[in-house]
C-alpha cells in the first residue's frame, strides 16, 4: 500500500506538470538558486557546515527512498526480505557514493519524463502488490503487470489532455 501511495503522489505531480497545471521541475534552476542561497551564508571557521548538512540531507533522503522501494520489492518472504535488506543498505551506500562523486546536477536527464515513468511504475507495482495483499488472484500472475502499466499510462494520458483544457472550457462542458 505504501508503494501505491508513493506512486500516486509521484504520478499526480507528473500529470500536473505535463498538463501545465504545475511548473516543470527545472533542476538546473533549483540547483543555481540553492547555490546562491548557500554562498550568501558565511562559513563558520572556514568550514561550510550548511553546505555539508544540505548535501548530507539530500543524499540521505534519496538513499532512504531507494531503500524503501528495495525493501518493498523484497517483502514477499523472509528470505527475500533478508536480501532486500542487504539491497537497501547497498542502495544507501551507492546513492551516497554517487552523491559524493557527482557534485554537479545531471542536466541531461529528462527529469520530468523520468518522474512520470517512475510514478507509473510505482503505482503499477503498488496496485499489483496491494491486490495480492488483499487476496486478489491476478488473471495471469506476473503477466498482469503490463496491462496494469498500460492502463495507468492510458488514464494518465487522458487526464493530461483533459487537464490541459482551459478552465473556462471545462466549466462550460460540464
Amino acid at each position: 500500500m505504501l508503494l501505491l501511495v508513493f506512486g500516486l503522489a509521484w504520478l499526480r505531480k507528473a500529470i500536473l506538470r505535463a498538463s501545465g497545471r504545475k511548473a516543470l521541475h527545472d533542476e538546473a534552476e533549483i540547483y543555481a538558486r540553492e547555490v546562491r542561497a548557500l554562498r550568501s551564508t558565511p562559513a563558520a571557521g572556514g568550514a561550510d557546515r550548511l553546505g555539508f548538512v544540505t548535501a548530507y540531507n539530500a543524499v540521505l533522503l534519496e538513499g532512504l527512498e531507494v531503500a524503501v522501494i528495495v525493501l518493498t520489492f523484497g517483502a514477499s518472504s523472509a528470505a527475500a526480505l533478508r536480501w532486500a535488506g542487504f539491497g537497501a543498505v547497498l542502495a544507501v551506500v551507492v546513492v551516497g557514493a554517487a552523491g559524493v562523486a557527482l557534485r554537479r546536477p545531471l542536466r541531461s536527464v529528462p527529469e520530468n519524463l523520468l518522474k512520470f515513468v517512475v510514478g507509473i511504475m510505482l503505482t503499477s507495482f503498488g496496485t499489483f502488490w496491494s491486490g495480492e495483499g488483499l487476496g486478489i488472484v491476478w488473471w495471469d500472475a506476473d503477466w498482469s503487470l503490463p496491462p496494469i502499466v498500460a492502463a495507468y499510462v492510458l488514464v494518465s494520458g487522458v487526464t493530461i489532455l483533459v487537464a490541459r483544457r482551459p478552465r473556462a472550457a471545462m466549466r462550460t462542458a460540464a
